[in-house]
């Protein structure tokens, strides 16, 4: 099989089903919370008829009135970037379709899966085995397992859209603009009810003019959606980070574990759209002409067409954004990867990667599924080895180093034996707790002694990367010297299984698991990492562009 064909299988399968399967009690759910409100705004009309709008809402404000230029702006912007962070949002989850509310992510236990597969238990089945394929229409960069380039547009359009969202609340606080929006009175709770009533029940209110003013159920929505859904999006983002939650155990907890946040983060994309649906709808049906003036012009023109004409220009560049940046992510990748890297570098530098390990989980934690990932060895070497129950592996630890040196099974169980019950982070999503011992990486390099030039460490495998040639992955010395990085060679208080990894696997517990090889056969320290591979360190760098630094 050559390279191009294992790219095609990998990336353009022959199976493109998609399902969308959620759990009974999730659509009971979902449908309780839909319709109690509507049901209660039924009983109040039928009980005490439709209620008297709140005229005072609907009041001119001078100083609150029009769309400034900088509303305009922040508008368009958000527009573009909530589009790019929608589609490589689902492209990164179509990597591992399915949803938990348990941090375990045992198969058949998800609320919802996006996929026909049931995992075979006749088989060595991975979780890259479980990744779906996205159309480019719908995803970014589109197509199967392309999560390496959907997670940088993903980053760079969520830096820019933090940096939108800042520019605007700062200028909306600073201006009364902020009226409009943030409720300053316990009033408009009981006015926005007695919108919804009108609404629900299907007498639709006269509409404020927008230019002016925003009916209570409006402002209260734009609040919700600014200063509540942003925020928790944001959050529950950082919460599936391997850096935050194996060091501040508290901060999983707060959505109830990591998978409850990857939930909750696309409840809010469906949020977001929701909210996309209903805020177009009420523009074209409640005056388009001079709604669509408001906002693209800043005037409140009622007979002019400019809005419209540039509103439709404005889809327009937008779906020209979504074609070049689908064309600039297969055609450029390369650049991407980098172009993310320097964006972001100072970002991770700053909070994940300085963030040491520390978390600890019980035995009563330990996963009772632990998805597998990577390929078995086809290794005539290491599967003699295996056969032998690795009597016969000897660790080479080599490169810028006073002693190079090998060691046998036996004599890593000889040294310091460390154990640690840890929550393991994977790039496409699916976490699960199990128990890790082995020998702390700090006394390898004690027994070494790297040349002070030495600054990068290389786990070299036995096993192979996409395109071929040995995986590997890279750490600074710094990173190996972690209390909680280990070279393991037990797992759930038994030696490692092959599909985990044996005879060594790498454990670095503020990282995504890519970064912890398997099947190790040598560990190599360099002075850099640029003429290794493809210089972007690490084999699913070189060929799958992940990121470099894999905090979160």
């Amino acid at each position: 099989m050559d390279l191009s064909e294992k790219h095609s299988l990998v990336h353009f399968p022959r199976d493109r089903r998609h399902i969308i399967r959620p759990s009974t009690q999730f659509l009971s759910a979902m449908a309780i919370i839909a319709l109690v409100p509507v049901i209660f705004a039924w009983i109040y009309y039928k009980l005490w008829g439709l209620p008297i709008l709140p005229h005072a809402s609907f009041n001119f404000n001078a100083h609150t009135s029009g769309f400034p230029s900088w509303i305009r702006i922040t508008h368009f912007l958000n527009y573009i970037l909530l589009t790019l962070l929608m589609r490589s949002g689902l492209q990164i989850l179509m990597d591992h379709p399915r949803l938990y509310w348990n941090m375990h992510c045992t198969p058949g236990s998800e609320w919802v899966r996006f996929t026909p597969l049931k995992i075979p238990l006749d088989k060595h089945w991975t979780a890259r085995d479980d990744s779906r394929y996205l159309s480019p229409w719908i995803g970014l960069p589109g197509y199967r397992h392309t999560i390496g380039m959907a997670r940088h547009w993903h980053f760079m359009s969520v830096f820019f859209w933090i940096l939108n969202g800042v520019f605007f609340v700062i200028l909306l606080l600073v201006t009364d603009y902020w009226k409009r929006i943030i409720p300053h009175d316990i009033q408009i709770f009981k006015d926005a009810w007695i919108v919804f009533v009108h609404y629900a029940t299907l007498h639709m209110p006269p509409e404020p003019n927008g230019f002016y003013q925003f009916n209570p159920l409006q402002s209260l929505a734009y609040f919700v959606t600014i200063f509540i859904f942003s925020p928790l999006m944001i959050l529950t983002g950082i919460a599936m980070s391997p850096s935050m939650d194996n060091r501040f155990k508290f901060y999983p907890l707060i959505f109830g574990n990591r998978q409850i946040a990857r939930s909750i983060h696309f409840l809010g994309l469906l949020s977001f759209l929701g909210f996309l649906v209903v805020h177009v709808t009420l523009v074209v049906i409640t005056g388009f002409t001079q709604n669509m003036n408001h906002i693209v012009l800043g005037s409140d023109d009622t007979h002019s067409r400019i809005g419209i004409i540039l509103g439709g220009l404005a889809v327009t560049f937008l779906a020209l954004v979504c074609f070049v940046a689908h064309k600039i992510a297969w055609r450029i990748p390369r650049k991407v990867q980098h172009f993310s890297a320097k964006l972001l570098a100072p970002l991770n530098q700053l909070v994940f990667d300085s963030l040491k390990p520390r978390v600890q989980y019980s035995e009563k934690d330990i996963s009772q599924y632990f998805w597998k990932n990577g390929k078995i060895p086809a290794n005539t070497t290491w599967e003699a080895m295996a056969q032998n129950e690795f009597k016969d592996y000897r660790l080479k630890v080599h490169g810028l180093v006073e002693e190079p040196m090998e060691f046998s099974l036996k004599d890593l169980q000889k040294m310091e034996k460390r154990s640690q019950i840890i929550l393991n982070h994977c790039i496409q999503g699916w976490s699960g707790i199990a128990q890790w011992a082995g020998v702390p990486m700090s006394e390898i390099v004690a027994h070494v002694r790297p040349k002070p030039e030495a600054e990068f460490v290389i786990c070299w495998s036995f096993g192979e990367g996409l395109e071929g040639g040995p995986y590997y992955a890279t750490h600074s010395i710094l990173e190996t010297m972690q209390e909680q990085t280990l070279l393991v060679y037990e797992m759930n208080y038994g030696p490692l299984p092959t599909d985990y990894g044996a005879p060594l696997r790498l454990r670095i517990e503020n990282k995504l698991g890519y970064k912890m090889v398997k099947w190790i056969e040598s560990i190599e320290f360099v002075e850099s990492y640029r003429k290794i591979g493809k210089g972007e360190g690490g084999k699913s760098e070189d060929d799958e562009y992940f990121g470099f630094s894999a905090g979160i």
